[in-house]
């Protein structure tokens, strides 16, 4: 966990060098403690570190700059940083995106950089393909997981269906093959060259296999 931590000193200092180094350990130990809540299985440090993973390979692909890809770090933190799977559509999203503009705007940062946060962590309730920047680049580093080798993927669907226990088998099948089924559909999952040339094969491979398991 300190590297996390590190990471999330540096990219402020980057992005907020005004901001007092308490106020940034404290947000950021806030952020910890969320996404290590015990009700987590996939929402976890896990995915924001293969979110981190991913966003350092479009950075050196090109698809952002540094202070981009910074900027994405911090989407990151707050884009699942309320995570209920009890919660009605959308409203996860909401919430951390008010956290984020909360948290972000007390720490100094310039407002267009909140803003610019603020809607990508909104955008992730649809994950429709984005048009170009960074907008792209956190689009596809959300999703770098259903690209994943299929041991982790396997782990991954293991890790969703424990976080949705109370959901029974029929119900979990049936609302988790219509999340799935509109990737697929897409004429590509993935909205960067990088992405589509070396995630999008492994992608469909999993998210097939795994819907003709539900289905079945």
């Amino acid at each position: 966990m300190p590297a996390l931590i590190t990471w999330w000193t540096l990219d402020l200092r980057e992005l907020a060098p005004q901001a007092h180094s308490d106020a940034v350990q404290a947000v950021g130990a806030d952020l910890l403690r969320r996404w290590t809540e015990p009700h987590r299985r996939y929402h976890t440090t896990t995915h924001l570190v293969e979110v981190f993973w991913a966003l350092e390979d479009l950075e050196q692909a090109g698809v952002v700059d540094t202070r981009d890809a910074a900027l994405g770090r911090l989407v990151g933190w707050f884009h699942d940083a309320v995570y209920d799977p009890a919660a009605a559509l959308g409203d996860n999203e909401t919430a951390s995106a008010a956290l984020a503009s909360r948290d972000l705007h007390a720490l100094g940062l310039k407002d267009s950089d909140v803003e610019t946060v603020r809607d990508l962590i909104l955008a992730t309730e649809r994950h429709d393909l984005a048009p170009d920047g960074l907008a792209t680049a956190f689009h596809d580093a959300d999703l770098w997981i259903l690209s994943a080798p299929p041991e982790r993927y396997a782990a991954y669907t293991e890790q969703v269906r424990e976080e949705y226990a109370a959901v029974p088998d029929d119900a979990f099948r049936a609302g988790r093959a219509a999340i799935l089924r509109p990737f697929l559909d897409r004429d590509t999952i993935y909205a960067t060259d990088l992405a589509r040339d070396t995630w999008e094969s492994q992608a469909r491979a999993n998210l097939a296999a795994e819907l003709t398991a539900l289905t079945q």
